[in-house]
């Protein structure tokens, strides 16, 4: 996600969506991490049920059923994962679940890690026994990993249910889980928090506003740029008013290019940050009893929604593990484990119809309305293009 995402000392900025980090790794430096070891005789050749080999198994179908699956899981013993930091949508209590319910390690390298520098783990880590055997990313890396063949199709048993807006036809990734951008303010600090894009130039918020990284690298941060470009008459297909806003915003001194963490926040360093409303909302939690009024507010003159997503590595030293993963996540108890993070699931709606859904977390959500929408992968390609060329020459 994939694109900001936090520990306790500090925010996670995903590339993409999700978006959307703070401590991006190059693709040199995952090379130099990752330089030791080819790939190790895994199940990654062995057969499933049925003659299919694990690596190319598309559904809990060609392993003979689920007990198949499992049991291929077991045996491999895995999980390669990055960037997956355990305050982020609740990851940190998935993963202990996970391993709780199946005999298989979760490892997950480089917590802080963004949707870009996933990628790039993929790439730099081909036929390491290393490699990431599952990714989750933030618009637009979930779209162009897929473009360049990075991705083993997969589609996981509620795969029909996920709106067809949401996901590969061919399964080759999903959203799973996203929220709304939001403006969390400390009231402590404070006087009176500002509830939308329009008040963050008021001059009392003067050295106060802050991201939680760069656009071009944290999925979150990019999201708030497309929330403030929607905000200024701007649209999926031109976000260049956000940038400006950014650059309007830190010409008169409101804003500040300090990426906004737990740690800034506790020290008054950042008492304003815009970041999703999952985190925001985590965060409130977090806060209490530390000096700390965190109110989180989704901003009525700029509403942007974005969703991470899941992917398995095509060539994931794990193949059986990562299918399992996926099956796990999808299912109402991983869906529902999200929701208990404050990340709106995307099988909300069909876990609302169906009763499956944990009603007391979705009663904690920060509220919003109106449905979502989403922007085109076209439209993501042309003003991710935008972004770069020109957001270091608004705020620099």
């Amino acid at each position: 996600m994939a694109s900001g995402r936090p520990r306790v000392t500090r925010i996670r900025v995903r590339a993409n969506g999700r978006l959307i980090a703070a401590l991006a790794l190059s693709t040199a430096a995952l090379t130099t991490l990752t330089a030791c070891g080819a790939k190790s005789d895994t199940s990654a050749d062995a057969d499933a049920a049925g003659g299919v080999k694990a690596g190319t198994a598309a559904s809990v179908a060609d392993f003979g059923g689920m007990d198949a699956l499992v049991a291929a899981a077991e045996k491999e013993g895995t999980l390669n994962a990055i960037a997956l930091p355990p305050d982020w949508a609740n990851y940190g209590e998935i993963i202990k679940s996970f391993e709780a319910k199946y005999k298989v390690e979760v490892k997950v390298e480089t917590p802080d890690a963004a949707s870009a520098d996933e990628i790039n783990a993929i790439k730099s880590r081909k036929g390491q026994d290393r490699a990431p055997d599952v990714v989750d990313l933030g618009i637009p890396f979930d779209r162009s990993g897929a473009a360049e063949g990075l991705f083993a199709p997969y589609k996981v048993t509620s795969f029909d249910k996920i709106p067809t807006a949401q996901k590969d036809p061919n399964g080759l990734w999903y959203n799973d889980y996203g929220g709304y951008i939001s403006i969390g303010c400390d009231a402590e600090r404070i006087k009176t928090c500002p509830t939308t894009f329009a008040d963050l130039l008021k001059p009392e918020y003067k050295g106060k506003v802050a991201l939680n990284g760069n656009p071009n690298k944290s999925g979150s941060a990019f999201g708030g740029v497309y929330a403030a470009s929607l905000a200024n008459k701007g649209g999926f297909t031109d976000i260049q008013p956000g940038i400006d806003f950014f650059g309007k915003l830190k010409k008169s001194g409101n804003f500040i290019p300090v990426e906004s963490t737990p740690a800034t926040v506790q020290k008054g360093e950042t008492p304003i940050s815009i970041d999703w409303d999952y985190l925001n909302a985590g965060y409130a939690d977090q806060f209490k009893g530390k000096g700390v009024d965190w109110q989180v507010a989704v901003p009525t003159d700029g509403v942007y929604a974005q969703y991470y997503s899941q992917a398995i590595n095509k060539d994931a030293p794990h193949p059986a593990a990562a299918r399992l993963w996926m099956e796990y996540l999808y299912s109402a108890e991983g869906q529902n484990l999200f929701l208990k993070g404050y990340a709106r699931p995307v099988l909300l709606p069909s876990m609302t119809e169906d009763g499956s859904v944990d009603k007391t977390f979705v009663t904690k959500l920060p509220k919003v309305d109106g449905d979502p929408t989403f922007p085109e992968a076209a439209d993501l390609d042309s003003v991710k293009a935008v972004l770069a060329e020109n957001w270091d020459k608004a705020v620099s």
